[in-house]
């Protein structure tokens, strides 16, 4: 029995050592820690502290300014915005409307619109809307390609559609009827300058040496465009262009039954499409001044052919004068071509 309890001492005793041992080892592992902590905050304490930039805080300045701005100069407003007050408030609606684009918590969908057409009209930099907007740079960016996207889902539905009849331009000249009553329109191409990094640019860059995009176009002679394709390489042949136009599997260029486009003699002479006489004089200036009209048929008809062209020179002369959209993209890397 005195054993027994012998043993039951020892026990304890040894229970109590270990108890007392374990207590030193947190004691010393808090001293460590706490040690540690003051070297940290005295080495802290040495290092120049770093302002953090602060976020532009979020205001209505932006909605305030544009809507004193529909209220005042007309003419102003349309030089900054390319349209005037009323037209900028029907698109809205429509926008707003067809497409169920809303006002933003802090954003109203004029502002996000006059963000838009500030840079596409202005080829201004997001810093410059930022001053004008009072808005973050993470907001202008939001807001233009908010609106990018609803005017890219909205614009088809907006481009005109060949005519079935022959248009009154050829039906009323006795110059063109009855020889091009089945033409719809004219088809060509232009560049528009685009920024490319790394290995893709030189693919980019045209016969000029600029990189560029090479975008073709169909239109009326109305000047109304009937279809746009962009995204292309500059160094893209015309004629590679328009093949992949006619066989891609959206946005698809598709000519009406039995009719016809003019295109300059880059492209082939074929069905759907009526090219020049080659080696032939064509361009409208080759046949002004005293003793330069067409000597033969393949000359008048060249002349012809090259007075109806022009309509698509035209439109791309209006849309490089009429706005700073044709640099735009300069500024915007392309993340996805031929779309």
């Amino acid at each position: 029995m005195a054993r027994i309890v012998n043993a039951n001492e020892e026990i304890q005793v040894k229970k109590k050592r270990k108890r007392i041992s374990n207590f030193k080892i947190d004691v010393d592992i808090l001293l460590l820690v706490f040690s540690i902590i003051v070297k940290v905050r005295n080495i802290a304490s040495r290092i120049p502290q770093i302002q953090c930039q602060v976020r532009r805080s979020t205001t209505r300045l932006g909605h305030e300014y544009i809507q004193n701005a529909l209220v005042e100069d007309p003419e102003h407003f349309r030089h900054l915005y390319r349209m005037y007050p009323d037209v900028f408030l029907k698109l809205c609606s429509i926008i707003s409307v067809k497409m169920g684009l809303k006002d933003t918590r802090y954003v109203s969908v004029e502002e996000m619109l006059a963000i838009f057409l500030f840079i596409v009209g202005q080829n201004s930099r997001y810093i410059q809307a930022q001053d004008r907007f009072k808005r973050s740079r993470f907001s202008i960016s939001t807001s233009f390609h908010t609106i990018l996207k609803v005017l890219n889902a909205l614009a088809p539905s907006y481009m005109a559609k060949p005519e079935t009849t022959a248009p009154p331009k050829i039906r009323d000249c006795t110059r063109f009827y009855p020889y091009f009553k089945d033409c719809v329109g004219a088809i060509d191409g232009t560049h528009i300058l685009a920024m490319i990094s790394g290995k893709d640019s030189s693919s980019y860059r045209n016969r000029k040496g600029q990189v560029s995009q090479n975008v073709l176009a169909a239109c009326n002679f109305d000047l109304e465009f009937i279809y746009v394709l962009s995204g292309w390489e500059g160094s893209a042949h015309d004629a590679k262009v328009l093949q992949d136009a006619l066989t891609r599997n959206s946005n698809r260029l598709q000519v009406p039954e039995g009719k016809f486009y003019l295109v300059h003699c880059g492209y082939a002479n074929r069905r759907n499409f009526l090219a020049p006489f080659r080696s032939t004089r064509y361009h409208l200036q080759d046949f002004r001044g005293q003793g330069k009209d067409p000597v033969n048929q393949n000359e008048l008809f060249n002349h012809r052919h090259s007075s109806l062209r022009n309509v698509i020179e035209r439109i791309f002369g209006i849309l490089s004068q009429g706005s700073s959209s044709s640099n735009l993209l300069h500024h915007f890397r392309i993340k996805h071509k031929q779309s």
